[in-house]
């Protein structure tokens, strides 16, 4: 696979797939820029490079109709207030008036393309629709990790019609360290699983079974783990038509010889939207109506001795409740434990995200993943169609 340093981008058309999908407001304002500052470096990259380039991606679910709310012109506006170069937004993504914008673009100027998901065509990876997208490009750059995992028209369909492509910096940098938490990791690795269902993660905790030396296991998911063991959990939430996966899952691990770690005691209360202060109760006791909501203080340390001593850690998901600030704790302090870990550490998923933000300890991550989906199917271990189209 050829890297964007190594291509000839002087006086080419780029075509760079993005993930600009960012939250905007009633009011239409970005209130998390982080998607497109991630995404800077490769624009700023091919224009240093004599490149002219042609910017689309997807904003929200607009389920395949034109919506003013979910407009990228947001983000073309924030994009020509971060680069001293002339930005251009095109309000739409295909036709006879983009294609004879992308004929004439100036340098140092950047094209910025409507929402591609006003058109249904680009989730079906339709060929017409590709083919247009395709029209704009000498040269077809992916960027868009977050997306990775989708057999889109602008993520693969495109790929099969560009002679020239290559992963952008970003995508680049998360294979990198995919490469070096998964593929070939310094050792002890331990995988953090957390979240609400085991259902949506099971593929993913097949996987890593194979994978790792220690998993830690929290939020709803370790409910279904301690039940399918006999272990009563009052009114929690878990997933009983799991268990027999589970049994086989822990079967697994023990002849492995890899180590797991489940919450040892918990904060419980009356339900997920509870006000009251949390009681917290050894996993061996909690009342018949009551819902185990995070994990507590005991657990938080047993993590954070299994975490220290790791060579590779990699996190998902949340430890209990989050959104409900009082069962928020466990999941701060793993942030903390996984931050001052002197380990390679990798966090990924928009509640593992959050977490560390709120903490504002991303500094001190080695890593954190800008793909929630694609993540998780790398935890699953399958491969990325919009990387292997690059190929």
């Amino acid at each position: 696979m050829r890297s964007i340093e190594d291509l000839n981008l002087t006086n080419k058309r780029v075509l760079i797939r993005a993930d600009l999908n960012v939250p905007l407001n009633s009011k239409q304002d970005i209130t998390d820029t982080t998607r497109i500052d991630s995404f800077l470096p490769t624009l700023e990259l091919v224009l240093s490079k004599g490149g002219k380039p042609i910017v689309i991606s997807h904003l929200g679910r607009p389920k395949g109709q034109k919506d003013p709310k979910l407009s990228l012109k947001p983000v073309s506006d924030y994009i020509a207030g971060k680069i001293n170069k002339t930005v251009t937004f095109l309000n739409d993504c295909l036709g006879t008036e983009v294609e004879q914008k992308s004929n004439s673009i100036a340098d140092n100027e950047v094209l910025i393309l409507e929402n591609l998901r006003f058109y249904s065509q680009e989730k079906s990876n339709d060929p017409s629709f590709a083919k247009s997208l395709s029209n704009l490009a000498d040269i077809y750059v992916n960027d868009a990790f977050a997306t990775a995992h989708r057999s889109h028209a602008s993520i693969t369909g495109v790929t099969e019609l560009v002679t020239e492509k290559a992963p952008g910096l970003l995508m680049q940098k998360e294979i990198n360290y995919y490469q070096k938490a998964l593929v070939d990791p310094a050792r002890p690795l331990c995988i953090i699983i957390g979240g609400a269902k085991v259902s949506s993660k099971l593929e993913a905790l097949m996987n890593i079974a194979t994978l790792a030396d220690k998993i830690i296991i929290g939020g709803a998911m370790a409910n279904t783990f301690l039940a399918a063991q006999g272990m009563q959990m009052g009114r929690s939430l878990y997933e009983q038509d799991l268990f027999p996966k589970i049994i086989e899952l822990l079967a697994i691990l023990a002849k492995k010889g890899c180590k797991l770690y489940l919450p040892v005691d918990f904060r419980i209360g009356s339900s997920l939207k509870a006000k009251d202060l949390p009681t917290i109760v050894t996993s061996q006791e909690i009342p018949a109506d009551s819902m185990a909501l995070d994990i507590g203080p005991a657990s938080s340390l047993l993590f954070e001795t299994a975490v220290k001593n790791a060579s590779t850690i990699v996190w998902n998901g949340p430890m209990g409740a989050f959104e409900n600030e009082l069962y928020s704790e466990g999941t701060f302090e793993l942030t903390k434990a996984v931050a001052s870990a002197s380990g390679l550490t990798v966090a990924g998923g928009g509640d593992t995200i959050a977490a560390i933000t709120q903490m504002e300890m991303s500094h001190k991550f080695d890593y954190i993943s800008t793909g929630g989906g694609a993540f998780l199917s790398l935890l699953e271990g399958k491969e990325l169609p919009g990387f292997k189209a690059l190929g």
